[in-house]
């Protein structure tokens, strides 16, 4: 399919099929639809509830979701790395300045406990 955005119909049948455990490259192939297409559409409907078409939320966020589980993974498996060491590792060229870096791995570390406090590294 060559169209930007396809109908409601086609995503509620691949959000259908992928309740009932259709795999993503089975229903790309039977829907002529890209595989990414396929994941993209089920990841908006998990993170959502609805496979309708949103508005978008302001500003962009400088990191992608792929950067910044990249970015979390690199600084999980090296946790003595500094602030620039990631910038130049990771897996797409970030565009953003060193206090965003800085959020993004203190969130990846932040953990909130039942009472309502939180700790700033997971498992401790």
């Amino acid at each position: 399919m060559r169209l930007k955005e396809l109908s409601v119909e086609l995503r509620d049948r691949i959000v259908l099929r992928h309740g009932f455990g259709k795999g993503y490259q089975k229903m790309s192939a039977a829907l002529k639809v890209p595989k990414n297409t396929v994941a993209s559409i089920i990841l908006t409907s998990k993170k959502f509830g609805n496979t309708k078409t949103l508005p978008r939320a302001g500003h962009l966020a400088k990191l992608s979701n792929r950067g910044r589980r990249a970015l979390v993974r690199d600084v999980t498996n090296n946790l003595l790395v500094t602030h620039t060491e990631p910038q130049s590792s990771s897996v797409e060229n970030l565009r953003e300045g060193q206090p965003s870096l800085q959020h993004t791995i203190h969130q990846a570390f932040m953990v909130e406990w039942p009472d309502g406090s939180h700790s700033s590294v997971k498992g401790t």
